[in-house]
């Protein structure tokens, strides 16, 4: 996996949120996300198309990335993550079957504050 962070304090603080939050979805396991989710989280979501779905506050937040995180038959490839700052990014595959067209790739845009996830734009590669 790609490596290009900034190596000040702030920069390594928000790439170790980035890589505990990846981690939720490599093992299928959203246990971490209430340490990570800030109470005031928003994310707007890659779907539905044309702008996505907005998600505010942590409950709402932390109930999205659980399900996509516990999605039977899914999986998600890390490809690289990037921290500069409080501002970090998240770039991904995910596969839902055996052929190459069976997934797609996208990056996550993200702040943290306070060692949390504030803020998430999704965007993806698709048709």
């Amino acid at each position: 996996m790609a490596r290009a962070s900034f190596n000040d304090a702030e920069s390594r603080q928000t790439e170790a949120v980035l890589r505990r939050f990846n981690q939720v979805f490599i093992t299928h396991d959203p246990a971490a996300l209430a340490e990570l989710v800030a109470d005031d989280c928003i994310i707007e979501n890659t779907q539905p198309a044309p702008d996505g779905s907005r998600h505010e506050g942590k409950d709402a937040c932390v109930d999205l990335w659980t399900r996509i995180a516990t999605t039977s038959g899914v999986h998600f490839e890390p490809e690289s993550i990037i921290a500069r700052g409080d501002r970090g990014e998240i770039r991904w595959r995910l596969i839902w079957g055996p052929d190459r067209l069976d997934s797609v790739r996208g990056v996550n845009l993200m702040r943290v504050r306070d060692g949390r996830i504030v803020e998430v734009q999704g965007y993806i590669k698709g048709p």
